[in-house]
């Protein structure tokens, strides 16, 4: 009886974790691939889509990485975002952070229809879902660890795949964004990360903050007020949400300044907005 028990308890933990293993591993570990950035195309709906893809360098197949998407602005690019072009950080600053990061992450930039993320129809979100497709076909994943961010229209990208795609997703960072990709869903917890310029003069700061809202609701948190980062005084404010349900934080990060990818602090030398999303990003493992 005792053998027989033993055994049992050994097929459900083999079982659970290949279950395990199943749901976070990607179809790609395992396979070798090159490293380096590589430009694909593919066809959604009819149209020709392209996106640009950043593998490390120190790329190793058996290790499942995080997979993290970044939409440019209206009137930019995906090689804008891929080379730090138009005000944009090569691949909004975050690849370096990631490659001295146990897990790491391999980077995307879409190329939007018309330079925009109008969604019509939902249509960026399947974009989003081939991608994801090829890309974990090719490269290993965690299928856990999916995010995504963007800046402008880009935030208002990510928002929407926070709406129509929270159990696909682990975490968005919101920067600078409005409600103009749509909400299809937007009932479903996911870890948020919003930062908004307090002078933001081309989508004012309480679009950021309607965004946000949408997931303090969600994700169980304490409703709260909110400063906003004084005009000139150079500073940014950051707050915590508290109460949110242990899985799915809520951080607000209100910045002296305008509409930009890459503000920075008073006498900073660099831009914040990489560090915040990393530090938010990276929690989750």
């Amino acid at each position: 009886m005792a053998f027989r028990t033993l055994a049992t308890i050994a097929v459900t933990l083999f079982v659970a974790f290949n279950d395990v293993l199943a749901i976070t591993q990607s179809p790609g570990c395992g396979q070798n691939q090159a490293s380096g950035t590589v430009s694909s195309t593919t066809t959604v709906n009819g149209k020709q889509r392209s996106y640009i893809t950043n593998v490390p360098a120190n790329y190793n197949s058996s290790n499942p990485y995080r997979l993290i998407f970044m939409f440019h602005g209206l009137g930019n690019s995906a090689s804008a975002v891929a080379n730090g072009q138009q005000g944009f950080l090569p691949f909004m600053g975050l690849s370096p952070l990631a490659n001295g990061d146990p897990i790491g992450a391999i980077s995307v930039a879409p190329e939007g229809l018309n330079s925009g993320w109008a969604n019509s129809g939902g249509e960026d979100i399947v974009f989003v879902d081939q991608m994801i497709k090829e890309i974990e076909t090719k490269f290993c994943i965690d299928q856990n660890l999916r995010f995504s961010t963007g800046f402008s229209y880009g935030a208002s990208m990510s928002y929407a795949i926070a709406c129509a795609r929270a159990k696909q997703f682990r975490a968005v960072a919101v920067i600078s964004g409005a409600r103009l990709s749509g909400c299809d869903g937007g009932r479903d917890s996911i870890a948020f990360y919003g930062q908004h310029g307090s002078s933001d003069g081309t989508i004012p700061i309480a679009s950021g903050k309607q965004l946000r809202d949408t997931f303090v609701a969600n994700n169980g948190c304490t409703r709260q007020t909110t400063a906003d980062a004084a005009a000139g005084s150079g500073a940014l404010i950051k707050t915590q949400y508290q109460g949110c349900a242990k899985a799915f934080p809520v951080t607000w990060v209100s910045f002296d300044g305008g509409h930009t990818s890459a503000p920075t602090t008073r006498g900073a030398a660099k831009s914040f907005t990489p560090d915040e999303t990393w530090v938010f990003f990276k929690q989750f493992t």
